[in-house]
């Protein structure tokens, strides 16, 4: 039997694809960043960081000959300040990483406003039906949201010990974003277009 990256696409946009792979990109690195810092410390945890970035990405087109945006830009930026970290022997960049993920997020959703393109809605069209002020102001609360967590980073990894920024990397920022998303139900449920039937 052969297999063709077309019908992998379409597998996966029906909900078939593999189930695992999505949380292995999307939680992976993270996870692997978290146990290397508690084995052996920051820079080697962000060596693995980097090492596990990558392999998400050769997995994911592996599996499915696509890559997710957010995964590669993230990845992207690790290598970046992953390799001057680790080059310069300064840990200040690799906590600056998040600040930059986020503000770039926080950009690119603002500017898809300004140009009234709301950049959420290819990304998430798929999953909700949404009339075109509900994607508007899901896109504005995703932007300030990004805002508020770069500004977050800031303050804990500028004011804190390693440990509480590490622990805030891992679980602060996953936690507050789950939280975040649950609290726009509400928005999504009064904007969604249902059908008639």
């Amino acid at each position: 039997m052969t297999w063709a990256p077309g019908k992998a696409i379409k597998r996966h946009m029906n909900g078939n694809a593999k189930p695992w792979l999505k949380p292995v990109v999307d939680f992976g690195p993270i996870a692997v960043f978290f146990l290397a810092y508690w084995k052996a410390g920051l820079f080697a945890a962000t060596g693995a960081l980097m090492v596990a970035a990558v392999i998400v990405l050769a997995l994911s087109w592996g599996m499915e000959r696509r890559v997710p945006i957010v995964p590669l830009v993230t990845a992207a930026i690790v290598l970046v300040f992953g390799g001057l970290t680790l080059a310069l022997d300064d840990e200040r960049f690799i906590k600056m990483k998040p600040t930059i993920v986020q503000m770039l997020f926080a950009a690119i959703l603002f500017g898809g406003l300004i140009l009234d393109r709301p950049l959420l809605k290819p990304l998430f069209g798929s999953a909700w039906r949404l009339e075109d002020r509900g994607w508007r102001l899901l896109t504005i609360r995703f932007g300030i949201f990004f805002v508020v967590m770069a500004g977050l980073n800031e303050l804990i990894w500028r004011t804190q010990t390693t440990d509480v920024w590490v622990s805030f990397k891992v679980f602060g920022i996953m936690g507050l974003t789950f939280m975040f998303m649950t609290t726009q139900i509400p928005l999504i449920q009064r904007y969604l277009i249902r059908d008639e039937k």
